[in-house]
């Protein structure tokens, strides 16, 4: 066991606990706990949208999937969820900041009124279940290989959820964007230096560059056959727009100073994700090359534990510190920021209308206690599933706010005859063709992608829902 990298990491874990405590001194109310006082200058937009966005996934499962199937298999992270911000950039983010609100939530009530607010935030709550899930596991696996299997996956999950949730709960999202901007700074950092040894130990680039053109990792596009090419779509849709509707996105775009730069801070940061996200593919497939046959056969049975094995067993103990530091930075950014939304949507659009009589300061201790409780929830989901790929736990997360959130929001503020019985319809059919396409259900799903069918639904029931009550109107006047 290496004692000196497992301190280095425990002090880092320590300073960015401190900013968070230090963060939590100037929280007042719940808009500075929520959006941090919408005061947040371009910098401070970008690098928590970017932190947020590279999580586990990012580093462990993303580089995995690219050795398998090449840039096709990527297709739905990085690129859809890079799009997704750069969509909120152009089309979102300045018609959202200019409604001054607190939540997504708050968006659908105003426009649709409260039920299609609570039903449409308890779907947004639920999808991040398994997106912060997958960031405990990994917080799991990063403890379990830096004790060298001392400390099992499942306590290293509990120690890492703790070092997140205490600043997190005092800070909120102030803690979030300080420390984002840390840790984005040693992630940046650390994965450069990290594919620049890598390269090295290969080779040289240009080797690692000829094997992913030899494996025809670059392709992108799927073969011209219809069910490949619509379970490509579907793959690209489900977090190009389903993690449009998020409140871990709202927050960053109410946190800027203004509209201009809640919308020039997503379009940066959706950017930066996907070419940055081009760093970790590149240090799996060094990783395949200097390892071998025995690298290969991680990356296909064990994958979320390659890059750990190859910088411990590969790696001097300063670029080992490295990219734990980097890689915590990824998983921590993301984990806080995805335990704050949720609580956030729970107390604004559920919990309020169950207690209306809450001032300012009891909405602020209902958000700290909501993220103990979904921390724990999630915590025991995440040991539950135990052994699941971490990008199936993102990329599954986002099924439920695509098929039920984003029709609803997207026609409301582009569309003026969208009405609240078309978003009724939307979310319904949205949600109940999406069921039908389950496995345990139909074998629909073997032959057009669920998330797809629903997605197209929802627009169909908000089209109809909203029209053929006025058109039926009108006849009975005539």
């Amino acid at each position: 066991m290496n004692y000196t990298l497992i301190t280095s990491v425990v002090l880092y874990l320590l300073g960015t606990l401190a900013l968070g405590l230090w963060a939590g001194t100037r929280i007042k109310n719940t808009a500075d706990f929520a959006v941090a006082g919408r005061s947040l200058p371009l910098i401070m937009v970008v690098t928590p949208t970017f932190a947020t966005w590279f999580g586990a996934e990012t580093v462990m499962g993303i580089p995995a999937k690219f050795i398998e199937g090449g840039l096709n298999a990527v297709v739905e992270d990085p690129f859809g969820a890079g799009m997704c911000l750069i969509l909120v950039g152009v089309f979102f983010a300045a018609k959202l900041y200019k409604l001054n609100l607190l939540t997504i939530g708050d968006y659908y009530r105003q426009r649709y009124g409260k039920g299609i607010e609570v039903f449409c935030s308890a779907a947004i709550i639920m999808s991040y279940l398994g997106w912060v899930a997958a960031q405990v596991t990994a917080l799991g696996l990063v403890f379990s290989v830096l004790t060298n299997g001392a400390m099992s996956p499942a306590a290293g999950m509990i120690v890492g959820t703790l070092a997140v949730l205490i600043y997190v709960v005092v800070g909120g999202f102030l803690a979030v964007a300080i420390t984002d901007f840390i840790q984005m700074i040693v992630l940046v950092v650390g994965l450069s230096i990290i594919a620049f040894f890598s390269a090295q130990l290969a080779g040289g680039a240009d080797q690692v560059f000829a094997m992913a053109a030899q494996q025809d990792l670059w392709r992108m596009l799927p073969p011209p056959t219809f069910h490949d090419i619509v379970f490509f779509i579907g793959a690209a849709v489900t977090m190009m727009f389903g993690s449009i509707p998020q409140q871990d996105v709202f927050q960053r775009v109410m946190s800027a100073k203004d509209a201009p730069t809640a919308r020039t801070g997503a379009i940066i940061g959706g950017a930066s994700y996907i070419m940055f996200a081009f760093v970790p593919m590149f240090i799996v497939a060094a990783a395949i090359l200097v390892m071998g046959d025995a690298g290969l056969a991680m990356a296909k049975n064990d994958y979320q534990r390659l890059l750990p094995t190859f910088v411990m067993t590969k790696m001097p103990l300063m670029m080992q510190i490295l990219f734990f530091g980097a890689l915590l930075s990824a998983i921590k950014s993301t984990s806080s920021a995805t335990l704050l939304a949720p609580s956030t949507s729970f107390v604004e659009n559920i919990l309020r209308h169950l207690r209306p009589g809450m001032d300012d300061r009891q909405k602020l201790f209902a958000m700290r206690s909501t993220i103990v409780v979904f921390a724990a929830l999630v915590l025991a989901y995440a040991i539950a599933m135990e052994g699941t790929s971490i990008y199936e736990l993102v990329s599954a997360a986002y099924q439920v706010p695509l098929v039920a959130a984003f029709v609803p929001l997207v026609m409301g503020l582009y569309w003026k005859r969208a009405t609240t019985q078309g978003a009724i319809a939307a979310v319904a059919l949205g949600m109940g063709t999406w069921l039908v396409f389950f496995p345990q259900i139909s074998s629909f799903g073997e032959v057009f992608p669920g998330q797809l069918a629903g997605l197209i639904a929802a627009f169909v029931g908000m089209v109809a829902g909203s029209v053929l009550p006025q058109v039926l109107q009108d006849r009975r006047e005539i």
